[in-house]
């Protein structure tokens, strides 16, 4: 982790996970912390119960897909917490990234595309954890509850994947037109 970011979070974790990877960032004073995916849980709890960090708000649970980014990423999906603290006045934006293992072009589920739930530590990361994965593909185990949110339960893909086409698989077309007079 580089040590000219100046994030009282940083040191902490330096402190617990002295054998741990990271990788900080800082672009227009917004910190970003890269944790490996089986650190993630245990580097959030810190981040959550330690005093001195106090990260008592998830702002929000959500996934990238870089598929065909322009620059070397550690993998293609992202799995990205906004923490925020109040005490501290204090917002962190945590990353694991997550390569799958076969093709993503379906519906299946893929075993390198599991991260662990953090519905332990903030009970309000149930939904925006269904939506990752209803939206993206991406496992949370431990999850409560992990079945689709915004689409149906036989939905065949996972429609924010950069691989999934546009226009999408005959979503538009494949559905019976309810007008005003029949309805």
């Amino acid at each position: 982790m580089p040590s000219n970011i100046d994030h009282p979070a940083l040191k902490r974790i330096r402190e617990a996970f002295p054998d741990s990877k990271f990788q900080a960032s800082e672009f227009r004073g917004q910190t970003s912390l890269i944790v490996e995916p089986d650190d993630a849980h245990e580097v959030l709890r810190l981040l959550r119960e330690h005093p001195e960090c106090d990260y008592a708000l998830l702002s929000d649970v959500t996934a990238v897909d870089y598929l065909d980014y322009p620059v070397e990423m550690p993998g293609r999906f992202a799995v990205v917490w906004v923490l925020r603290s109040f005490s501290c006045n204090d917002m962190l934006v945590v990353k694991a990234f997550l390569d799958p293992v076969g093709d993503t072009t379906g519906n299946d589920m893929d075993p390198g595309l599991r991260i662990a739930s953090v519905c332990d530590l903030w009970p309000g990361a149930e939904w925006r954890e269904r939506e990752a994965f209803d939206m993206f593909g991406i496992e949370f185990t431990g999850h409560p509850d992990l079945r689709r949110i915004l689409t149906w339960g036989d939905f065949p893909a996972y429609p924010l994947r950069k691989d999934y086409p546009l226009r999408g698989r005959g979503e538009r077309e494949n559905h019976d037109v309810i007008d005003r007079n029949s309805s």
